[in-house]
């Protein structure tokens, strides 16, 4: 059940990139995010009503309530990173450097919960992702690939990724995943509409184009979906499995890139695609 869960927030979170990036080509990443946020956060509580877990909100505990929202708080400057890099890199590379998270998911995972089954192989799996994320780095003479500061966004964005996986497994463990996502929502909310005040960049947000505020809507739907989907998973899934699974929104996202943004891997970003593929299988591989 948690595999085909773990599935289906790839798939969605894959296609977030690419409605994501046509959201935000003339609208700053920070604006976008937190007009996005304000669509999950409507998505999200949507699903707790019509699960009828919204009964549960008085009794989540002290302790999951801390966890779920140090989480909100990783999930909130994951995105600013992750949709900075976004707007400024290409797709399929952004995408790759932060779903690396999974190496230091996985690895957490074994040291904090336990996950050692098939040890060997999960190990096997993290050197080939880690490969596979290395050959997707631009290298010197690939210059348009370089350009701009989007690298150091994406590294951010993958290290928040990762504590925000590790702080919701903890977060959840005693609440209903669709009320667990909302609450975190409701805390990457604040977070980024604080950023916009702090910025000074709130006042964008009523001159967001009618064509960007459409595509960052859809967007953050998808990312509802995807979040539902990865939250159920994790709650009833091993940790590196789950976010194994995931990660794999790369290929998603590096599939509609060049089939809507027209985006040619090199050959060495087509090397590190295949290698995290085969990274995956081996982290998954019971």
């Amino acid at each position: 059940m948690w595999l085909l869960a773990a599935v289906g927030s790839a798939v969605f979170a894959g296609v977030v990139s690419i409605l994501a990036k046509a959201g935000i080509r003339n609208t700053p990443s920070n604006v976008a995010t937190a007009i996005r946020t304000v669509v999950v956060l409507v998505f999200a509580w949507v699903m707790v009503f019509v699960v009828g877990s919204q009964g549960g909100l008085m009794q989540v505990s002290a302790r999951s309530l801390l966890f779920l929202v140090l989480s909100g708080l990783a999930t909130g400057g994951s995105w600013l990173a992750y949709f900075h890099a976004l707007q400024i890199g290409p797709v399929h590379r952004v995408v790759a450097v932060d779903k690396s998270s999974v190496v230091l998911t996985v690895l957490a995972g074994i040291a904090f919960f336990g996950e050692t089954a098939n040890l060997p192989m999960k190990l096997v799996g993290i050197a080939i992702v880690a490969a596979g994320t290395w050959a997707m780095l631009p290298r010197a003479r690939d210059r348009r690939a370089a350009e701009g500061a989007w690298l150091p966004f994406s590294i951010v964005a993958a290290v928040f990724a990762a504590l925000t996986t590790l702080l919701a497994k903890v977060g959840i463990a005693d609440v209903e995943s669709n009320l667990g996502t909302a609450i975190r929502t409701s805390v990457v909310l604040v977070m980024a509409w604080i950023v916009i005040v702090v910025s000074g960049e709130v006042r964008l947000v009523l001159r967001t184009p009618p064509r960007d505020l459409a595509w960052i809507a859809i967007s953050g739907i998808a990312t509802g979906a995807s979040w539902l989907c990865f939250y159920r998973a994790l709650q009833i899934g091993p940790v590196s499995g789950v976010a194994s699974i995931d990660r794999t929104s790369v290929l998603v996202s590096a599939l509609l890139a060049w089939l809507v943004f027209r985006e040619r891997p090199t050959r060495g970003a087509m090397v590190g695609l295949g290698l995290i593929l085969v990274g995956t299988v081996a982290l998954v591989w019971q």
